[in-house]
């Protein structure tokens, strides 16, 4: 497995923003990460105009000579997806822009600078049929790694995942689990006590599939 060590930040980077100004894997890779069966068949561009539509920020940043991404874990005081692991985040205002509301969120929820992130790009939008939200992932960097400082009311707990443990297969499962009061084959990415699965693992599917290889040195 390739491992993305600080000499090879820039460069990766930089092959990535490229990526994702190209043609993307799109819901081919986002599916291998869907439950099973999977809550709903609609594609995103099949609800834009009756969704809510939210901005996800999909941040790097360099720690302990590795590249890392951030996640929270949302609280039970939230509307949407209590206790779920989630991208930063949230439905855009009236007026806003995708990477703005992007932005806003993680300002909110974490108190990252706005003005320290680089914007690379987009991912292909994700239609989430249970609480009809098409969320749209930024992809971004800073420079260094942010001071989090998580807001109470939204992140129970903000988990730094180095980008070389998602890339592990071993750190892939599968599990079958009730959901509703059906069995669910659910795929997940495991992180210590942590199972990353539902719309999170879908946009880290496609998000892994465009890094691998981007560097075999």
């Amino acid at each position: 497995m390739t491992e993305y060590k600080k000499a090879l930040f820039p460069e990766i980077l930089r092959a990535l923003e490229k990526k994702l100004s190209s043609p993307k894997p799109g819901l081919k890779a986002q599916l291998r990460m869907t439950p099973i069966p999977r809550p709903g068949h609609q594609v995103y561009y099949e609800v834009e105009d009756t969704s809510l539509k939210a901005g996800v920020l999909v941040l790097f940043y360099p720690r302990e000579d590795k590249l890392y991404l951030v996640l929270t874990r949302r609280t039970d005081k939230v509307d949407f997806h209590k206790g779920q692991i989630s991208f930063p985040g949230g439905r855009l205002d009236a007026g806003e822009g995708l990477e703005q509301a992007a932005l806003r969120e993680a300002q909110e929820e974490l108190e990252v600078d706005p003005g320290s992130i680089r914007i690379l790009g987009m991912l292909t939008p994700l239609y989430i049929p249970p609480s009809n939200y098409c969320i749209y992932p930024v992809v971004a960097l800073t420079e260094s790694r942010p001071d989090f400082r998580p807001s109470q009311i939204e992140v129970a707990e903000v988990l730094e995942i180095p980008l070389d443990h998602l890339l592990s297969p071993q750190n892939v499962r599968r599990e079958m689990w009730n959901i509703r009061g059906a069995d669910v084959e659910v795929p997940f990415y495991a992180f210590g006590k942590h199972k990353i699965w539902g719309a999170t693992a879908m946009v880290l599917a496609e998000l892994l599939e465009m890094i691998k290889g981007l560097s075999s040195r």
